[in-house]
């Protein structure tokens, strides 16, 4: 069991008990990823579509698995690496256990583990949680966005106010932008925001919900990557949406920042080819 003091007591019970359960799993699973972090021993294997997996990432999916079925076994999970399992309920539970595979595999601290909750198609909560930090913020709709280190009490968190011309630009892989056909989409955000740095993955949509960075962009993204992130931003008082302006996870590409820089990045990103939706 995670400290008490990790998630706020106002929240324990919100969605029956499900986003504790949330933030429960998505320490444990972290925290299960330590376990084989910065391991000189680490296998990396490659899935069907060419990106890398470990038995860091099948061990802490297996986890959450697991867990759930005990808790809620008749909702649904969606998970990046063992896919979907049916459920009979109105709720489903998105995962990603490792995001930011490559940073884990290269020993850099800035991966997440992300759990959310969705009912249909809208994202209820959600939990970003950065084991080699012990760093963690979550969120459920109309409560807020909640944030902590270490055994900190949880404080409630904001998006910051500034421009992007004052402020941080985060993406997950620069690279990425021209897969995507979007070079100029990168360059023009580069252009304008005052530093630009590719702490990405739910690290970045961390930093623009607790108002450390302005603006997040991912040119591809699958729904386990951005159904924790959307609540977590929105109830921090920031946007979250596709490049298209679709308010949903299942667009094939996010954006996450503050108000003052949301209708720029639009304009900029509607100029994009569009991204085939992850349906």
């Amino acid at each position: 069991m995670i400290h008490s003091t990790r998630i706020e007591k106002s929240l324990l019970q919100a969605l029956d008990g499900r986003l504790a359960l949330a933030v429960e799993l998505a320490h444990a699973a972290g925290q299960s990823t330590l376990e084989h972090f910065q391991s000189s021993g680490l296998q990396v294997d490659r899935k069907g579509d060419a990106s890398p997996v470990t038995v860091a990432d099948r061990n802490a999916e297996q986890l959450i698995r697991e867990l759930l079925q005990q808790s809620f076994p008749t909702d649904a999970i969606l998970g990046e690496e063992f896919g979907n399992s049916a459920g009979t309920s109105e709720y489903q539970w998105i995962i990603d256990p490792i995001d930011g595979t490559k940073s884990f595999i290269c020993g850099v601290p800035l991966y997440s583990t992300l759990v959310g909750v969705v009912k249909g198609r809208e994202c209820l909560a959600g939990v970003i949680y950065v084991p080699a930090l012990d760093e963690i913020i979550y969120a459920v709709r109309g409560q807020g966005a909640w944030h902590s280190k270490q055994d900190q009490i949880p404080q409630r968190c904001e998006v910051s106010q500034k421009s992007l011309e004052d402020g941080l630009f985060v993406v997950s892989q620069v690279d990425s932008f021209g897969k995507r056909g979007a070079e100029q989409a990168y360059r023009s955000f580069e252009k304008t925001a005052y530093v630009t740095r590719s702490w990405g993955d739910g690290y970045g949509y961390m930093l623009v919900a607790t108002g450390r960075a302005e603006l997040m962009v991912d040119p591809i993204a699958n729904p386990w990557d951005l159904a924790a992130v959307q609540p977590i931003v929105e109830e921090a008082g920031g946007k979250f949406s596709s490049w298209r302006g679709e308010p949903h996870v299942f667009g094939g590409d996010g954006l996450g920042c503050n108000a003052a820089v949301y209708d720029y990045a639009l304009e900029v990103l509607k100029e994009c080819p569009s991204q085939t939706a992850n349906l």
